[in-house]
């Protein structure tokens, strides 16, 4: 029954594309940069004189005098790929097709060239959009929607790999929501078309022509294409397009925090069933988070409409919002689920966004009077002036820690502070001791630290049974 159900897809499926093709070929173009470079004009050489002869310092007084002036002579940069969108010559491209670009120039699939302004950029997500002027309406494609596109289905690439021009490709899409470590907004389509250097900034089609992806980056040992290529969702790109044809450039929401992965063990001690979500490990002061009354500990489960599956799913989400949008956001806090009404600002370069990590130095020690393998103090002055501790800083410092210590091997180090333990904040080793101390008679596998090392905030979930009280 399942297999006559797949071979009655497959057969919905085309023999070829070549009916397709035709149509999509057009609006798919060509681009090529040319970075003007800075060339002085080299000074002539010096005259040989005898030594001591008086038309030496003639001539060196001259040629200091007289200006060799720097010449800008263009340099062939780069080439790729992009697509038009509207009649009137809007191009989507890859934000690195044109980096550091003077002169770009669009060649259309009939051999025509047009200069092209850049209207805007969002490194961010590697888009660009430019603008090419034409007396004749120009053939457009138009960004679709990949929400039903399925891994398996068919999908189309065109493009210019190597300088080869309206080159036609076809393969599957093998992934969604591919993270690379590009950057931030990680959320590539993953396709096996063949994707080639030149093809980045071009259009990924499916089977009805809509623009389901930009192709963007490949995985390959060695820079050719081995069936590992990565697209930018068109559901990604819509809104960037928008802004930067709005407003030449992108303008993304911002909440405010930091956060961090909730790991199994974060999930226990928080008492969740599972791990999941976006952990808030500290909140941005005068922020949207901080006027929602948000708090480190609490963990968003949901953004919107959306859900929370990850910690990177957040970024994403809150990146996509329009600035002073109204959204309301499922948060996990004191073991139930409540709702957060928060205003969404508008991001800037400086803002949090992120996840921070610890640094530091320790040794090893014995393990008389540690505290899941830590020696903790209450902050007094000597304490304060050895670890370089401000004065306005509460909480209960690391003083020692044992390097085969679970706390050790997870990052923290001498000199970190202890701000919470079990979501309360503490000032003492008293108050530690209460805190951990109820977190056993919760039956707790672990109990949560919120520690502040070097101007980082992070959570870290300590066993019981790695270390004893």
């Amino acid at each position: 029954m399942i297999a006559g159900s797949a071979g009655a897809q497959a057969q919905e499926h085309p023999g070829s594309f070549a009916d397709l093709v035709p149509d999509l070929i057009p609006a798919v173009v060509h681009i090529s940069t040319t970075e003007e470079v800075d060339r002085r004009r080299r000074r002539p050489p010096m005259p040989d004189f005898p030594e001591g002869s008086p038309f030496h310092d003639f001539f060196e007084e001259f040629f200091e005098r007289r200006q060799f002036p720097q010449r800008r002579q263009p340099s062939p940069r780069s080439t790729g790929s992009g697509f038009i969108i509207d009649e009137t010559g809007f191009v989507v491209t890859n934000d690195h097709v044109i980096e550091d670009a003077d002169l770009i120039e669009v060649t259309l699939a009939d051999g025509v060239k047009l200069p092209a302004e850049i209207i805007g950029r969002d490194p961010k997500t590697d888009l660009a959009l430019l603008k090419i002027e034409s007396d004749e309406p120009l053939p457009f494609v138009e960004l679709g929607d990949e929400e039903n596109v399925r891994v398996g289905d068919w999908v189309i690439a065109i493009g210019n790999p190597f300088g080869l021009g309206g080159t036609v490709t076809a393969g599957i899409v093998s992934g969604f929501n591919r993270d690379i470590n590009s950057g931030p907004y990680d959320n590539f389509i993953q396709t096996d078309a063949s994707i080639n250097w030149g093809n980045s900034g071009g259009p990924l089609f499916d089977l009805e022509g809509r623009v389901i992806g930009i192709n963007t980056k490949i995985l390959s040992p060695s820079g050719g294409s081995v069936g590992i290529g990565f697209a930018i969702p068109s559901s990604v790109a819509i809104g960037i397009v928008d802004q930067l044809r709005n407003f030449g450039e992108a303008r993304r929401g911002w909440l405010g925090v930091r956060i961090q992965e909730v790991s199994d063990e974060i999930a226990a001690s928080l008492g969740m069933e599972a791990p999941q979500g976006a952990l808030v490990s500290s909140v941005e002061d005068g922020s949207p988070a901080s006027d929602a009354d948000i708090h480190p500990g609490d963990v968003i489960l949901r953004f919107g409409d959306e859900q929370v599956e990850k910690m990177r799913d957040l970024p994403r989400l809150v990146a996509k919002t329009n600035a002073y949008e109204n959204v309301t956001l499922d948060v996990w806090r004191d073991e139930r689920t409540i709702e957060v009404d928060v205003r969404i600002g508008r991001l800037e370069e400086d803002s949090a966004t992120g996840t921070g990590e610890f640094d530091g130095t320790g040794g090893e020690i014995g393990e008389d009077g540690l505290i899941l393998g830590m020696k903790l103090a209450t902050l007094d002055s000597a304490l304060r002036e050895r670890f370089s501790i401000d004065s306005s800083t509460e909480g209960v410092i690391v003083e020692q820690i044992a390097s085969d210590s679970e706390a050790f091997q997870k990052g923290v180090r001498e000199g970190s502070i202890v701000a919470q333990v079990g979501g309360t904040r503490v000032a003492s080793l008293e108050d530690v001791l209460e805190s951990i101390e109820k977190a056993r008679r919760d039956s707790r596998a672990a109990v949560l630290f919120l520690f502040i090392a070097r101007n980082t905030v992070r959570f870290i979930a300590l066993n019981f049974d790695r270390g004893e009280q």
